[in-house]
Protein backbone atom coordinates (compact mmCIF):
# COMPACT_ATOMS: atom_id res chain seq x y z
CA UNK A 1 0.00 0.00 0.00
CA UNK A 2 1.40 3.36 -0.99
CA UNK A 3 2.69 5.96 1.74
CA UNK A 4 0.39 8.88 1.40
CA UNK A 5 2.13 11.98 3.39
CA UNK A 6 -0.07 14.12 5.65
CA UNK A 7 0.31 18.02 6.02
CA UNK A 8 2.97 18.85 9.06
CA UNK A 9 1.22 20.57 11.73
CA UNK A 10 1.96 23.72 10.79
CA UNK A 11 0.12 23.64 7.98
CA UNK A 12 -2.83 22.51 9.39
CA UNK A 13 -3.21 25.13 11.65
CA UNK A 14 -2.74 27.45 8.86
CA UNK A 15 -5.72 26.11 7.23
CA UNK A 16 -7.75 26.08 10.08
CA UNK A 17 -6.98 29.66 10.83
CA UNK A 18 -8.05 30.52 7.22
CA UNK A 19 -11.07 28.55 7.59
CA UNK A 20 -11.77 30.45 10.82
CA UNK A 21 -10.89 33.97 9.85
CA UNK A 22 -13.62 33.56 6.90
CA UNK A 23 -16.18 32.41 9.15
CA UNK A 24 -15.75 35.68 10.81
CA UNK A 25 -15.77 37.60 7.92
CA UNK A 26 -18.73 36.13 7.01
CA UNK A 27 -20.45 36.36 10.31
CA UNK A 28 -19.59 40.00 10.70
CA UNK A 29 -20.31 41.18 7.42
CA UNK A 30 -23.80 39.52 8.18
CA UNK A 31 -24.15 41.47 11.41
CA UNK A 32 -23.00 44.59 9.75
CA UNK A 33 -25.98 44.13 6.99
CA UNK A 34 -28.37 43.26 9.78
CA UNK A 35 -27.83 46.49 11.48
CA UNK A 36 -28.16 48.67 8.25
CA UNK A 37 -31.33 46.71 7.79
CA UNK A 38 -33.02 47.40 10.96
CA UNK A 39 -31.75 51.24 10.79
CA UNK A 40 -33.22 51.92 7.66
CA UNK A 41 -36.55 49.96 7.77
CA UNK A 42 -38.65 49.46 4.59
CA UNK A 43 -41.04 52.09 3.06
CA UNK A 44 -44.31 52.59 4.52
CA UNK A 45 -46.46 53.82 1.68
CA UNK A 46 -49.24 55.41 3.81
CA UNK A 47 -50.32 55.35 7.84
CA UNK A 48 -53.94 55.82 6.80
CA UNK A 49 -55.91 52.53 7.90
CA UNK A 50 -59.92 52.63 6.57
CA UNK A 51 -61.29 51.66 9.76
CA UNK A 52 -65.07 52.40 10.69
CA UNK A 53 -63.86 54.96 12.54
CA UNK A 54 -61.32 56.37 10.08
CA UNK A 55 -64.66 56.35 7.50
CA UNK A 56 -67.13 58.32 10.05
CA UNK A 57 -64.53 60.91 10.97
CA UNK A 58 -64.17 61.88 7.31
CA UNK A 59 -67.90 61.60 6.52
CA UNK A 60 -68.36 64.27 9.89
CA UNK A 61 -66.43 67.05 7.89
CA UNK A 62 -68.42 70.25 8.01
CA UNK A 63 -68.69 72.37 4.66
CA UNK A 64 -69.30 75.67 6.10
CA UNK A 65 -65.78 75.27 8.18
CA UNK A 66 -64.69 73.80 5.06
CA UNK A 67 -65.36 77.21 3.29
CA UNK A 68 -63.59 78.93 6.01
CA UNK A 69 -60.30 76.61 5.75
CA UNK A 70 -60.17 76.77 1.96
CA UNK A 71 -59.79 80.51 2.12
CA UNK A 72 -56.01 79.95 2.43
CA UNK A 73 -56.47 77.29 -0.72
CA UNK A 74 -58.08 79.64 -2.95
CA UNK A 75 -54.38 81.21 -4.47
CA UNK A 76 -53.42 78.14 -5.52
CA UNK A 77 -55.99 75.15 -5.62
CA UNK A 78 -59.05 78.66 -7.11
CA UNK A 79 -61.95 80.29 -5.46
CA UNK A 80 -64.46 77.39 -6.05
CA UNK A 81 -61.65 74.47 -6.25
CA UNK A 82 -60.23 74.81 -9.95
CA UNK A 83 -56.99 75.97 -10.14
CA UNK A 84 -55.85 78.52 -12.72
CA UNK A 85 -52.62 76.46 -13.12
CA UNK A 86 -52.44 72.98 -15.27
CA UNK A 87 -49.72 72.19 -12.49
CA UNK A 88 -51.58 72.30 -9.62
CA UNK A 89 -54.50 70.01 -9.01
CA UNK A 90 -58.30 70.67 -9.19
CA UNK A 91 -60.41 70.04 -5.97
CA UNK A 92 -63.32 70.62 -6.80
CA UNK A 93 -65.90 67.60 -6.96
CA UNK A 94 -62.79 65.42 -5.73
CA UNK A 95 -63.24 62.46 -3.40
CA UNK A 96 -63.68 63.48 -0.21
CA UNK A 97 -61.69 60.27 1.32
CA UNK A 98 -59.02 60.97 -1.66
CA UNK A 99 -58.28 64.34 -0.28
CA UNK A 100 -58.52 63.73 3.35
CA UNK A 101 -55.82 60.54 2.61
CA UNK A 102 -54.09 62.86 0.43
CA UNK A 103 -53.64 65.80 3.79
CA UNK A 104 -52.66 62.77 5.91
CA UNK A 105 -50.00 61.53 4.16
CA UNK A 106 -48.49 65.22 3.34
CA UNK A 107 -48.63 65.51 6.98
CA UNK A 108 -46.82 62.15 7.91
CA UNK A 109 -44.45 63.06 4.93
CA UNK A 110 -45.33 60.06 3.10
CA UNK A 111 -45.89 62.15 0.04
CA UNK A 112 -43.27 64.77 -0.82
CA UNK A 113 -44.46 68.30 -1.30
CA UNK A 114 -41.94 71.63 -0.34
CA UNK A 115 -45.67 73.51 -0.52
CA UNK A 116 -48.11 71.02 0.88
CA UNK A 117 -46.02 68.94 4.35
CA UNK A 118 -46.48 72.67 5.65
CA UNK A 119 -49.45 73.14 5.16
CA UNK A 120 -50.44 69.87 6.56
CA UNK A 121 -48.68 69.84 9.25
CA UNK A 122 -50.50 73.02 10.26
CA UNK A 123 -53.96 71.45 10.38
CA UNK A 124 -55.72 68.72 12.16
CA UNK A 125 -57.40 65.18 11.11
CA UNK A 126 -61.36 67.63 11.73
CA UNK A 127 -59.53 70.09 9.32
CA UNK A 128 -58.39 67.65 6.38
CA UNK A 129 -62.20 66.78 6.81
CA UNK A 130 -63.77 69.45 6.67
CA UNK A 131 -62.24 70.77 3.42
CA UNK A 132 -62.63 67.35 1.80
CA UNK A 133 -66.62 67.38 2.36
CA UNK A 134 -66.36 71.31 1.15
CA UNK A 135 -64.85 70.25 -2.11
CA UNK A 136 -66.40 66.59 -2.30
CA UNK A 137 -69.98 69.11 -2.91
CA UNK A 138 -69.05 71.05 -6.03
CA UNK A 139 -70.84 70.30 -8.96
CA UNK A 140 -69.06 67.40 -11.62
CA UNK A 141 -69.35 70.64 -13.92
CA UNK A 142 -67.18 73.55 -13.89
CA UNK A 143 -68.69 77.44 -14.31
CA UNK A 144 -67.56 78.34 -17.78
CA UNK A 145 -67.55 82.14 -17.00
CA UNK A 146 -64.98 81.26 -14.51
CA UNK A 147 -61.16 81.31 -15.34
CA UNK A 148 -59.98 77.53 -14.67
CA UNK A 149 -57.46 75.98 -16.54
CA UNK A 150 -60.03 72.73 -16.77
CA UNK A 151 -60.82 71.41 -19.61
CA UNK A 152 -57.91 71.69 -21.67
CA UNK A 153 -57.57 71.51 -25.64
CA UNK A 154 -58.24 68.08 -26.59
CA UNK A 155 -55.23 66.06 -27.64
CA UNK A 156 -54.41 64.38 -31.15
CA UNK A 157 -56.46 61.66 -32.56
CA UNK A 158 -54.34 59.05 -31.98
CA UNK A 159 -53.41 59.97 -28.34
CA UNK A 160 -57.25 60.10 -27.62
CA UNK A 161 -57.38 56.39 -28.90
CA UNK A 162 -54.54 55.30 -26.89
CA UNK A 163 -55.92 56.71 -23.96
CA UNK A 164 -58.94 55.46 -24.82
CA UNK A 165 -58.28 52.14 -25.28
CA UNK A 166 -56.08 52.24 -21.48
CA UNK A 167 -59.12 53.15 -20.00
CA UNK A 168 -61.26 50.72 -21.08
CA UNK A 169 -59.28 47.50 -21.65
CA UNK A 170 -55.63 48.31 -20.53
CA UNK A 171 -52.82 45.84 -21.74
CA UNK A 172 -53.35 42.36 -21.00
CA UNK A 173 -49.77 41.56 -22.68
CA UNK A 174 -48.03 43.42 -20.18
CA UNK A 175 -50.18 43.15 -17.29
CA UNK A 176 -51.70 46.80 -17.10
CA UNK A 177 -55.63 46.41 -16.09
CA UNK A 178 -57.71 48.91 -17.43
CA UNK A 179 -57.50 52.71 -15.79
CA UNK A 180 -61.31 52.44 -15.02
CA UNK A 181 -61.16 49.40 -13.01
CA UNK A 182 -59.47 51.45 -10.48
CA UNK A 183 -61.25 55.40 -10.95
CA UNK A 184 -64.66 54.50 -12.79
CA UNK A 185 -65.70 54.72 -16.09
CA UNK A 186 -65.92 57.95 -16.00
CA UNK A 187 -62.95 58.68 -13.90
CA UNK A 188 -64.97 59.11 -10.65
CA UNK A 189 -64.87 56.43 -7.99
CA UNK A 190 -65.36 56.74 -3.97
CA UNK A 191 -62.34 56.27 -2.05
CA UNK A 192 -60.26 57.08 -5.66
CA UNK A 193 -58.84 60.12 -6.96
CA UNK A 194 -60.75 61.57 -9.39
CA UNK A 195 -59.81 62.67 -12.60
CA UNK A 196 -62.92 63.42 -14.00
CA UNK A 197 -62.00 66.98 -14.26
CA UNK A 198 -58.18 67.29 -13.51
CA UNK A 199 -55.45 69.00 -15.29
CA UNK A 200 -53.48 67.42 -18.10
CA UNK A 201 -49.91 68.99 -16.76
CA UNK A 202 -50.48 67.55 -13.30
CA UNK A 203 -51.84 63.97 -14.06
CA UNK A 204 -48.21 63.53 -16.07
CA UNK A 205 -46.41 64.68 -13.75
CA UNK A 206 -47.93 62.13 -10.93
CA UNK A 207 -47.85 59.18 -13.61
CA UNK A 208 -43.73 60.28 -14.08
CA UNK A 209 -43.78 60.47 -10.31
CA UNK A 210 -45.17 57.21 -9.74
CA UNK A 211 -43.07 55.59 -12.67
CA UNK A 212 -39.88 57.49 -10.96
CA UNK A 213 -40.75 55.80 -7.28
CA UNK A 214 -40.24 59.58 -6.82
CA UNK A 215 -44.32 59.44 -5.06
CA UNK A 216 -44.92 56.35 -3.37
CA UNK A 217 -47.83 56.86 -1.15
CA UNK A 218 -50.18 54.22 -3.01
CA UNK A 219 -50.54 51.42 -0.95
CA UNK A 220 -49.84 47.80 -2.05
CA UNK A 221 -48.07 49.68 -5.27
CA UNK A 222 -50.85 49.58 -8.15
CA UNK A 223 -49.81 52.91 -9.55
CA UNK A 224 -46.09 52.59 -9.23
CA UNK A 225 -46.14 49.09 -10.94
CA UNK A 226 -48.63 50.63 -13.54
CA UNK A 227 -47.15 53.98 -14.56
CA UNK A 228 -43.88 52.22 -14.92
CA UNK A 229 -44.92 49.57 -17.49
CA UNK A 230 -46.49 52.35 -19.54
CA UNK A 231 -44.24 54.48 -21.62
CA UNK A 232 -43.80 57.92 -21.48
CA UNK A 233 -46.33 58.67 -24.41
CA UNK A 234 -49.16 56.33 -23.14
CA UNK A 235 -48.63 58.58 -19.77
CA UNK A 236 -49.17 61.99 -21.59
CA UNK A 237 -51.97 60.74 -23.37
CA UNK A 238 -53.49 59.39 -20.55
CA UNK A 239 -52.99 63.11 -19.04
CA UNK A 240 -54.47 64.68 -22.50
CA UNK A 241 -57.90 62.92 -22.24
CA UNK A 242 -58.30 63.42 -18.87
CA UNK A 243 -57.47 66.98 -18.70
CA UNK A 244 -59.90 67.69 -21.96
CA UNK A 245 -62.65 66.25 -19.79
CA UNK A 246 -62.95 63.61 -22.61
CA UNK A 247 -64.27 61.17 -19.60
CA UNK A 248 -67.45 63.55 -19.54
CA UNK A 249 -68.04 63.12 -23.35
CA UNK A 250 -70.18 61.00 -25.24
CA UNK A 251 -68.56 59.00 -27.74
CA UNK A 252 -65.16 58.88 -26.09
CA UNK A 253 -65.20 55.71 -24.84
CA UNK A 254 -64.18 53.86 -27.49
CA UNK A 255 -61.72 56.79 -28.65
CA UNK A 256 -64.05 58.66 -31.29
CA UNK A 257 -64.05 62.10 -32.18
CA UNK A 258 -67.06 63.79 -30.24
CA UNK A 259 -69.78 65.27 -32.31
Amino acid sequence: MPRVDLPGKKFRWRFLAAIAASLFAALAANALLQQIQASQPSHIPSNISWTDQTLKTVSAGNALRGLLLAKRCEHCHGAEGFSQSPVTPNLAAMDKFAIWKQMEDFRDRKRSSLVMQPIAASLNGRDYADLAVYYSMFPAYPDPQDDRSFPQKLPESAEITTAARLIKSGDGLRGIPPCQACHGPVAYRMGAPSLTMQNSDYIFAQLQAFAAGTRANDVNMPMRTIAGLLTADERRALAGYYGSGSALLPGQADGSQPR
